[in-house]
């Protein structure tokens, strides 16, 4: 097969999401931190979120639920796969990645994969940089997986963060569209490093390894100045998703589902009023999981899978912690 074929678009074919069990309560969230259902529930739109309580379990574990549920509603084999990747920002370990852990647990001998870090934006990340290796012509069967275990870097004594994250994991399959017709159209995706004083976690790596200090002080744990993530957050979302629209030639009208990240219902609210588009047609379960990072976006699909047809317009917007941020613009494909 040749390898410059640059006619064909990358379409999901389908899409599957994997929660875990035991479902965290702001309730209960109240007898373990100072806060209330209230408070959370009128600063976020979250009224509960999924953790992953099995210390054995992981990232990884989550992500191959959620590849072995795709696989089996696609009828497809795990030894068809020609490349994973796997959006995260909480791999089960540095090397080897979360993506090859993933392969070895679903059986899928033929493909390469590896991880992408972008934090909340990884997935749309990972969207795109798939979508580029099926319009090469080089594979066929691309898997990206949206999968983090947030509980296991947040601190549930900190009111600003513990509230806002669950754990979660969705995969999707894309195909080629050889008539061009859906998949994925167009991305605007951007970074810009400065933003990683505000958002991130400060030990773990090759500038604070692991030691008895950096435990003690909690620096694996997410850090987050809240007021300034937000300002970010709000304009730069809302700025991408209408950028793309414009330069799509898209009205609010044109669009059929904004899917944006589900980081905070004001700055969903925010982007959906800049894109003038009904609150009906904006993807919102964050009540439900919470904040699931990488995979939010690809979650959404999978809830609102049935009520999408062919041919809809979908805006995939986010931001994270880099910051990163984009937008995908994607034609519907079943």
């Amino acid at each position: 097969m040749s390898i410059n074929r640059l006619n064909r678009n990358a379409k999901i074919s389908g899409v599957a999401g994997w929660l875990p069990d035991y479902v965290l309560t702001n309730e209960e969230l109240s007898r373990m931190v100072e806060t209330s259902d209230d408070w959370i529930t009128t600063r976020t739109g979250i009224k509960e979120r999924r953790i992953l309580k099995d210390p054995s379990k992981a990232t990884s574990d989550m992500g191959a639920n959620a590849l072995n549920k795709l696989l089996n509603k696609c009828n497809v084999g795990a030894d068809e796969i020609d490349l994973i990747i796997c959006a995260t920002v909480t791999p089960d370990m540095l090397f080897p990645s979360t993506a090859c852990l993933i392969a070895d647990k679903v059986g899928a001998k033929n493909a390469f994969g590896f991880d992408l870090s972008a934090a909340c934006s990884a997935f749309i990340f990972a969207l795109d940089c798939a979508s580029k290796y099926i319009s090469s012509g080089q594979y066929n069967k691309v898997v990206v997986i949206g999968a983090d275990k947030m509980s296991s870097i947040v601190d549930y004594n900190d009111r600003q963060t513990c509230v806002i994250f669950g754990d979660g994991a969705a995969a999707v399959l894309l195909e080629p569209d050889d008539e061009c017709a859906t998949g994925v159209i167009d991305s605007i995706l951007k970074i810009d490093g400065a933003g990683g004083d505000y958002l991130k976690m400060i030990a773990g790596g090759s500038l604070n390894p692991a030691s008895l200090d950096s435990v003690k002080m909690g620096h694996h744990f997410i850090y987050q100045d809240g007021k300034t993530v937000f300002k970010f957050a709000v304009t730069k979302m809302a700025d991408v998703a209408e950028q793309i629209m414009k330069k799509n030639n898209l009205s609010g009208e044109d669009v059929d589902w904004l899917v944006p990240h589900q980081a905070n219902l004001r700055i969903i609210d925010a982007t959906a009023n800049r894109m003038n588009i009904d609150s009906e047609k904006v993807m919102v379960n964050i009540h439900k999981y919470g904040n699931t990072t990488a995979a939010t976006i690809p979650l959404c699909l999978a809830d609102w899978e049935d009520k999408l047809n062919k041919g809809d317009n979908l805006i995939l917007a986010a931001f994270g912690g880099g910051f990163t941020w984009g937008a995908v613009y994607l034609k519907w494909s079943y």
